[in-house]
């Protein structure tokens, strides 16, 4: 197993693992919520084994990263996190890396992708143009999907703060099971990563994130014009493949209609797995990340 290195930026010490050699072509592979760096423990060394320098970072409010400043709102807000990824490319000096990512991980991806267009090389994206339409969250959607989505109204109340406070691991475990309905992971998979989820800050970043998404709570100031931006569904014109897991209960129909938010190279793919497609399908995304290599090359 690699070993944890941090590296500062404006506002956090990022902790993140590193695969390969130092001047391979590089990769970023972001995690979501309610995982860690742990979901892509067999995706990283397939590509560095396919010639890629890959850095896994740990998100905002997760494992060892944390924030420089009290004084730093503990902001789960989009915009924030991919702004987290650019930093994290301009503090290791990293040219134009492809970004993977699912669940937080893909909604970060894609945000620094479309904002920085110029930054990023290509982008693995699970699940297809995973920005948070924050308007459009305002409004219901199916009775259906509403019910697989009690966590998220469960975290608009104080109650659900002291929730996932007092009871994050048996709360994050029962999304894993609900998300991944085909995937059976033992205690020490969940284990391994469950201890991401007691960073000081994760409870407040995770309540922030699943409110400004609401439009519940306001965005930081600073990142008011970033917000903008992303509300005007800007088009993505990196290289891209898009996947969708055909068992994810919080994606039903996938995302193949996605495709006109896409304006350059792109394709849609399919796989047999819940959720979390990176641990449940390793192969699978590791492949549409070197896919996306040989395009660029």
């Amino acid at each position: 197993m690699t070993a944890t290195q941090t590296v500062e930026t404006d506002t956090l010490s990022i902790g993140y693992l590193e695969y390969g050699a130092s001047d391979g072509w590089p990769v970023i592979l972001s995690h979501g919520f309610p995982y860690d760096v742990h979901a892509f423990d067999q995706v990283a060394p397939t590509l560095a084994q396919a010639g890629a320098r890959v850095i896994v970072p740990y998100a905002r409010g997760f494992g060892p990263t944390r924030f420089l400043s009290s004084k730093t709102p503990r902001s789960g807000q989009q915009a924030a996190r991919g702004r987290d990824i650019l930093q994290l490319i301009d503090a290791l000096g990293i040219e134009r890396p492809i970004l993977g990512g699912f669940d937080w991980g893909g909604n970060a991806s894609c945000v620094a992708a479309a904002l920085w267009p110029e930054r990023v090389g290509g982008l693995v994206s699970y699940a297809g143009y995973d920005i948070i339409d924050v308007n459009g969250q305002r409004h219901p959607t199916t009775p259906a999907l509403e019910k697989v989505f009690w966590y998220q109204h469960l975290f608009q109340t104080e109650r659900g703060r002291e929730c996932l406070s007092q009871h994050r691991r048996d709360l994050c475990r029962i999304l894993w099971t609900e998300w991944s309905p085909g995937w059976q992971f033992n205690d020490f998979t969940f284990t391994k990563s469950a201890a991401a989820f007691e960073n000081p800050a994760f409870v407040d970043v995770v309540i922030s994130c699943y409110r400004h998404s609401f439009g519940l709570e306001a965005g930081e100031v600073a990142l008011e014009d970033l917000e903008a931006r992303l509300a005007r569904k800007p088009r993505i014109t990196a290289p891209t493949i898009t996947i969708d897991g055909n068992n994810d209960p919080l994606k039903p129909g996938g995302t193949s209609d996605h495709a006109k938010m896409f304006a350059g190279l792109h394709e849609h793919r399919a796989v047999d797995s819940g959720h979390n497609v990176p641990q449940e399908q390793p192969r699978a995304f590791a492949d549409a990340v070197i896919r996306i290599h040989e395009q660029m090359t």
